[in-house]
């Protein structure tokens, strides 16, 4: 392998891209993906020790732990998110800090197994919702004050990388690690 080889570490499974455009068959994939997302989160972390949990996945980044409970803060924001562009008129939606939300004390103490069942259960939600949303409410728009107006099936597509992103982080530890 040459260095051009070599995956960013905060990249696992690449940065994100959006082509403007998805039809059916992908947002079926991508709505699969979010459905899967628990499960493939909760794989990546078992049998982890609290020390194992409280190693950052790569250096200056996020414990396991910290990522763990990322996972429902993020995605609790992107269920809230569709149900606004599903109700409102390109609603602005409310940015937060993600990274001060990691160092918060629950970020870093609160046993996973927490968030873990918090994830099941919003991602339970959340399909459901996405499973409900009909062809021509895709278009419909959110506007992020930092992204700026956004598509559903952008969200959508953003969310499903945003798991195996995650995953892919505890993954790569573990395999640099021998865990």
């Amino acid at each position: 392998m040459t260095m051009t080889d070599t995956v960013d570490p905060r990249f696992p499974v690449g940065k994100f891209r959006w082509d403007g455009d998805a039809g059916q068959e992908q947002r079926a994939e991508w709505i699969a993906q979010i459905a899967n997302t628990p499960a493939a989160f909760r794989g990546a972390v078992a049998g982890l020790s609290d020390e194992q949990l409280d190693t950052p996945y790569r250096d200056g980044g996020w414990t396991v732990r910290q990522l763990a409970h990322h996972m429902p803060d993020s995605h609790m924001n992107a269920y809230i998110r569709l149900k606004l562009g599903l109700t409102e008129d390109n609603p602005t939606v409310k940015p937060y800090e993600e990274a001060a939300w990691a160092a918060l004390e629950d970020s870093r103490t609160t046993p996973v197994e927490v968030s873990l069942t918090l994830l099941d259960a919003l991602h339970q939600r959340w399909v459901n919702t996405l499973r409900a949303v009909r062809p021509e409410e895709w278009s419909r728009t959110v506007r992020h004050p930092e992204r700026g107006s956004m598509r559903l099936d952008q969200l959508l597509a953003l969310y499903a990388w945003h798991g195996r992103h995650h995953v892919g982080h505890v993954t790569a530890l573990r395999e640099r690690m021998g865990w």
